[in-house]
């Protein structure tokens, strides 16, 4: 393109000057005053002559000196084109280094961080290679990516963990079944036949054959989840039926329930089973003094309507430590428990679609929630307080 423009100054402008005509004018302008010259003239005529020579010399003049200004204009006019062609190169490669490394470098980062995720790695967090604004958008949407990714890893681990101790529990419910019937026959025949002496080992055999029996049920309902079809719920009925059953009548018990709170569905034995260790929990933490309180609540959950279950009570508590283990199975601290009253009970209500939370403080008490979802079946239930 330079080139092109280089001719066309060599060219073209010293056509657009018309020195070319100029000197073609300048050399008949001279033959012809040579002719006029040779012819006797007047003196008059000598003058227009003399006249009509100069002027023509000074046009011939100011030809040569336009020709030669219009061709170094044009040398002129190259160079600075070939100058501007060397900056817009210049600024070009500048612009697409920087283009370069603005798409190269952030491309890099996301292909290292889809390695971490591959691999189930976080990914890195620390300041983000500078990019386009897309960059950070996406950026953002593999963050949550990765975290999905890791819940789901999370919880697919803990249902794999869940399932394989309720296969464990149901094996060891039918081991520990098996001989227990025999055995308690066994005891009764001794109790009718022995001697007074005999009485009080008979008396252990038959609470320690209770205390296992008691075991294998515990095994036996954490190793199957609620079975058969769901019915209708009232579980501020729940509620008040185990403040009656569960809780001695020296222990002070309140059970609140709200004005609109709807039936759900779901499996009663199940649920009843589950707000029961619960509440036993509550009295064995109340056993030196505390009291008890039962709330059933309309709540909102996901944008969808359920019901909050929550039990409190003012007893010893639980510390930080323990109380990330409590819905644990197999996991303890009263003599002789099995560990497994609350992680059944968790167990039932997540098998509702449902979720578990618990609060305490050592000292003041503990917080016991379950939040159960509403189907569309559901009907309002009374509102009683006791």
């Amino acid at each position: 393109m330079s080139l092109v423009w280089l001719a066309a100054n060599e060219f073209v402008l010293p056509m657009m000057s018309q020195s070319a005509g100029w000197d073609s004018a300048a050399g008949t302008g001279s033959r012809a005053l040579e002719v006029a010259r040779k012819r006797p003239l007047s003196r008059a005529d000598s003058i227009v002559l003399a006249q009509h020579e100069q002027s023509l010399s000074e046009n011939l003049l100011q030809s040569k000196r336009a020709g030669e200004f219009f061709k170094r204009l044009g040398r002129v006019l190259g160079l600075a084109a070939l100058l501007a062609l060397a900056v817009l190169l210049i600024v070009a490669s500048r612009v697409a280094g920087h283009l370069s490394r603005s798409l190269s470098r952030p491309l890099q980062e996301i292909v290292g961080w889809t390695e971490h995720i591959a691999r189930g790695e976080p990914v890195p967090d620390e300041p983000a290679v500078k990019g386009a604004p897309e960059f950070e958008v996406l950026r953002s949407r593999m963050r949550q990516m990765s975290s999905e990714l890791e819940q789901g890893r999370k919880v697919a681990l803990e249902a794999e963990r869940v399932s394989a101790m309720r296969e464990t529990a149901r094996q060891v419910a039918h081991e520990l079944k098996n001989p227990l019937t025999p055995i308690r026959f066994a005891v009764e025949r001794l109790r009718r036949v022995s001697s007074p002496e005999l009485r009080e080992s008979i008396d252990v055999l038959a609470v320690e054959s209770k205390r296992l029996e008691e075991l294998a049920r515990s095994f036996a309902q954490f190793g199957r989840l609620p079975e058969g079809p769901s019915a209708p719920v009232d579980l501020g009925e729940m509620a008040r039926y185990a403040a009656r059953s569960s809780v001695p009548t020296e222990m002070p018990v309140e059970v609140t329930v709200g004005a609109d709170v709807p039936l759900i569905e779901g499996h009663h034995e199940a649920l009843s089973r589950a707000l029961s260790n619960v509440m036993l929990n509550a009295v064995e933490a109340c056993k030196d003094g505390g009291s008890i309180s039962v709330d059933v609540s309309n709540v909102s959950r996901n944008g969808s309507s359920a019901v909050a279950l929550t039990v409190r009570d003012t007893g010893v508590g639980i510390t930080a430590e323990r109380i990330a283990k409590i819905w644990e199975p197999y996991v303890t601290y009263k003599a002789g428990g099995t560990g497994l009253g609350l992680a059944i009970a968790r167990q039932t209500v997540l098998a509702h679609d449902g979720e578990v939370m618990a609060e305490s403080q050592p000292g003041q008490g503990t917080v016991i929630r379950f939040i159960l979802p509403v189907r569309k079946s559901g009907a309002s239930a009374p509102p009683t307080s006791t």
